[in-house]
C-alpha cells in the first residue's frame, strides 16, 4: 500500500498519493498538455507583463535624452531624474495595494484587464508631455498598472495551469517582462523618446482584445459559487475531449474547505503565516539584489563606465542576455526544479522568474488575493527606496558601494533558499497547501 505524500488524512486537509491511482484525472492531465488553449490564455495574460517590463525600463534611454534636452520644461536635473526613475515604483506599490482588493473582488482576469486603463493613459501622457508633471504622472500610472499585473498575472497563470507545465507557464510572466524590456532597449536605438511611449500602447490593446475571449480562473469562479461556469472554464482550458471531473472535484473540495476569507486571528496560524512569510521574504530579497535601479538607470550606468560599445548598445545586449536566461529557466524549471535554479543560477534564470512563480504557488487560496498584493506592495516600496537613493549614493560614493551591498544580499538569499524555500516541482496547488498544513518533510523529497 502506498504511503501518503503528506501524512494521514484529517478533517481539515486532504493528502494525495505521489502517483494517484489510474483515474479519469490521469487522462485529463495528459490532455491538458495536448490542449493549446491553456497556452493561449497564458499568452493573453502575460502581455500585461510585457507592458510592465517595457514601462519599467522606459527611463533607461529617456533620462539621458532629457538631461541633454534644450527645452527648459523637459530638461532634467539629477534630482528630477531620480524622481522620474523611481516614481514608477510608487505607482507599482499602489497597484499592489489595489490588487489586495481587486484580485478577489473582480477576479484575476478582470483585474488584469482593468490594468490597461492606467497603462494606456500613462503612455499617452508621456508621449504628449510638455512638462515634468506629465512625465511623472504618466510614469506613476504605468507603474500602477505594472504593480497590479505583477500581483494578478502569476496567480491567474498558476490557477489555470496543470502541475506538469506550471513551472514553464509560471516563468512566462518574467519571460515576457524581460522581452518587454529588450523591446524597449531595441526600439530606443531607433525611435525618439516620445515614440517609445506611443509604441507602448500596442501590447496593452492586444492584451485587452485577447483576454476578452479567455475564461476566468476556475478556482476563483468556484470561490464565488459559480460552479457550472467554473466547470466550463476548466473544460475549455483542458480540452473538450478530456474528462476533467477528477481535477474539478479536487479543486472544488479545496475551495469548499476554504470558502471564507482568512481572518487576522487565522493568519497567525503556521500553515497560513509561514507560506505568506516565505513569499514576502522572497519578494523583498529579489528587490534588494538591486535589479530595479540597475534596469531603470542601465544606460546611465554604462555612461559612467569605460565600456567599448555605445551605452544604448550595451543596454540592448543586457536585455538580450536576460531574455535568453529566462527562456532557459522556463524550459528547465519543471525538470531541474525551482530550488536548484535558485541556488545555481543568476537573477534572470533564478530569482527573477522563480520568485514570482513560487509566490503564486505557496500562498494559501483563502489569502491568495490579499497576500499577493501585500507581497507586491512591500516589494515595490523596497524598490522605490533603492531606486530613489541609487543616483545620490553613486554620486557621493561611486558605483562600487551599491554593488557591494547587492552582492551581500545575494549571499543572504542563498542561505534563505537553503533553509526556508520548499521545492514545488510537479506538485498541485492542493498538495503544496497541504504540505504547509502538515509540515511533513516528505513533501521535499
Amino acid at each position: 500500500m502506498q504511503e501518503p505524500l503528506l501524512g494521514a488524512e484529517g478533517p481539515d486537509y486532504d493528502t494525495f498519493p505521489e502517483k494517484p491511482p489510474p483515474s479519469p484525472g490521469d487522462r485529463a492531465r495528459v490532455g491538458t498538455l495536448q490542449n493549446k488553449r491553456v497556452f493561449l490564455a497564458t499568452f493573453a495574460a502575460v502581455l500585461g507583463n510585457f507592458s510592465f517590463g517595457y514601462a519599467l525600463v522606459y527611463t533607461s534611454p529617456v533620462i539621458p535624452a532629457l538631461e541633454r534636452s534644450l527645452d527648459p520644461d523637459l530638461h532634467l536635473t539629477k534630482s528630477q531624474a531620480s524622481w522620474f526613475g523611481s516614481v514608477f515604483t510608487l505607482g507599482a506599490a499602489a497597484g499592489g495595494l489595489s490588487a489586495m482588493i481587486l484580485n478577489d473582488l473582480l477576479g484575476r482576469k478582470l483585474s488584469i484587464m482593468f490594468s490597461a486603463v492606467p497603462s494606456a493613459a500613462g503612455y499617452a501622457l508621456m508621449a504628449g508631455a510638455h512638462g515634468l508633471w506629465m512625465l511623472l504622472l504618466g510614469r506613476t500610472l504605468t507603474g500602477f498598472a505594472g504593480g497590479l499585473t505583477a500581483a494578478c498575472i502569476p496567480v491567474y497563470v498558476s490557477e489555470i495551469a496543470p502541475p506538469g507545465v506550471r513551472g514553464a507557464l509560471g516563468a512566462t510572466p518574467q519571460l515576457m517582462a524581460v522581452f518587454g524590456s529588450l523591446s524597449l532597449y531595441a526600439l530606443g536605438l531607433l525611435l525618439p523618446w516620445r515614440w517609445l511611449a506611443v509604441a507602448g500602447e500596442a501590447p496593452v490593446l492586444i492584451m485587452i482584445l485577447l483576454l476578452s475571449f479567455m475564461p476566468n480562473s476556475p478556482r476563483f469562479l468556484l470561490s464565488r459559487g459559480r460552479d457550472e461556469e467554473a466547470l466550463r472554464a476548466l473544460a475549455w482550458l483542458r480540452g473538450t475531449d478530456v474528462d476533467v471531473h477528477w481535477e474539478f472535484e479536487q479543486i472544488q473540495d479545496n475551495v469548499r474547505r476554504q470558502s471564507s476569507r482568512v481572518s487576522w486571528a487565522e493568519a497567525r496560524a503556521p500553515h497560513v503565516c509561514r507560506p505568506i512569510t516565505v513569499a514576502l521574504l522572497m519578494r523583498l530579497l529579489q528587490q534588494l539584489t538591486g535589479i530595479t535601479p540597475i534596469l531603470v538607470y542601465l544606460q546611465s550606468i554604462f555612461d559612467s563606465t569605460a565600456v567599448l560599445l555605445p551605452p544604448k548598445d550595451d543596454a540592448a545586449i543586457v536585455g538580450a542576455v536576460r531574455l535568453l536566461s529566462v527562456l532557459i529557466a522556463a524550459l528547465t524549471m519543471d525538470l531541474a526544479g525551482r530550488k536548484v535554479l535558485l541556488f545555481v543560477s543568476g537573477y534572470a534564470m533564478g530569482w527573477g522568474p522563480i520568485t514570482w512563480l513560487l509566490m503564486s504557488e505557496v500562498l494559501p487560496l483563502r489569502a491568495r488575493g490579499v497576500a499577493s498584493g501585500l507581497c507586491v506592495l512591500a516589494s515595490w516600496l523596497t524598490a522605490f527606496v533603492l531606486t530613489k537613493s541609487f543616483l545620490p549614493v553613486v554620486s557621493t560614493f561611486g558605483l562600487q558601494v551599491p554593488f557591494f551591498f547587492f552582492a551581500a544580499i545575494c549571499l543572504v538569499s542563498l542561505v534563505f533558499t537553503g533553509c526556508c524555500v520548499p521545492e514545488t516541482k510537479g506538485r498541485s496547488l492542493e498538495q503544496i497547501e497541504s504540505f504547509f498544513r502538515t509540515g511533513r518533510r516528505s513533501f521535499l523529497s
